[in-house]
């Protein structure tokens, strides 16, 4: 490896197509059934040899990750999600080398479309390449896992069941080209405050091949912590060519599939003129 290599990785925007929570954990995670699909655009996360670690975080949502709007922050918080990952990179495979990465921050931080896990996973992602280890090298899939429960979805990144605490994967046939339109109200919602307030009861299991006969036993709570919520599903579910409207994750970040691209860019501009602090990506499925 050089000095001039950088090696550039997408962190695509995931979305939980279904999710339905089944029971707690001793553990303090929740035993799921959802499926995983991504979206061909997100995040972009860019490393390059250094002299020493740097975290430069640019992009329009740098500002929620504590970087000014519009300039590049560097930090090395331990903590980062990206940081994790290259610490525990090094840790995993012997590699004393030193990176500068830089995050492009494209998505809404604390939205449900993976956010900080895509990032860690491209971060793993571009990692490996370098370094010439295979992307389905188990020792990296471990490694994923002990950086959080989304976390190896990302790191794989493509249509899949997921089970357990959503760690457990089962491949999927893709929907590849799917329009998709997503649209976050400006709202943050803590994970572990939507998870507590899941109501512990088991609505059964979920068919991964129906996920428009799902559901996602995250949106009451996410609603109750983020009213909006209901606001963005109606007026999304109401959208012409819709085929599914829902809440991604634990939110605020909803979705709505569509039968055509020209579908979803009417849906995108009306939207934007009945909401226009709201942000949306309009996008299709990888």
């Amino acid at each position: 490896m050089t000095d001039d290599v950088e090696t550039v990785e997408l962190a695509p925007a995931k979305l939980n197509l279904a999710l339905h929570v089944r029971r707690r954990r001793a553990d303090g995670y929740h035993d799921i059934e959802t499926l995983f699909a991504f979206c061909r655009d997100g995040d972009v996360i860019t490393v390059r040899p250094a002299a020493q670690d740097a975290l430069s975080i640019t992009g329009p949502f740098a500002a929620a990750l504590g970087s000014p709007a519009g300039a590049a922050g560097d930090a090395v918080d331990p903590d980062n999600l990206v940081i994790r990952a290259l610490n525990g990179f090094r840790g995993r495979f012997a590699i004393e080398d030193r990176y500068r990465i830089t995050l492009e921050k494209n998505l809404p931080v604390a939205s449900g479309i993976g956010g900080g896990s895509a990032d860690a996973a491209a971060t793993l992602r571009a990692l490996a390449r370098m370094h010439g280890i295979a992307a389905n090298d188990a020792r990296l899939f471990a490694l994923s896992a002990g950086l959080g429960a989304d976390v190896p979805a990302c790191l794989v990144g493509r249509t899949a069941l997921g089970t357990g605490k959503g760690d457990a994967l089962v491949p999927l046939a893709d929907r590849e080209g799917t329009p998709v339109l997503l649209v976050n109200p400006g709202v943050g919602v803590s994970t572990a405050a939507v998870f507590s307030g899941w109501d512990g009861v088991d609505r059964g299991a979920l068919d991964p091949s129906d996920p428009e006969g799902g559901r996602n036993d995250l949106e009451p709570p996410a609603r109750a912590v983020a009213p909006v919520i209901d606001d963005v599903i109606t007026l999304l579910a109401g959208q012409p060519g819709v085929t599914l409207a829902r809440m991604s994750g634990s939110g605020a970040t909803c979705f709505a599939l569509f039968d055509t691209a020209e579908s979803r860019d009417r849906a995108a501009a009306t939207v934007r003129a009945a909401a226009p602090a709201w942000w949306l990506l309009a996008t299709s499925l990888s």
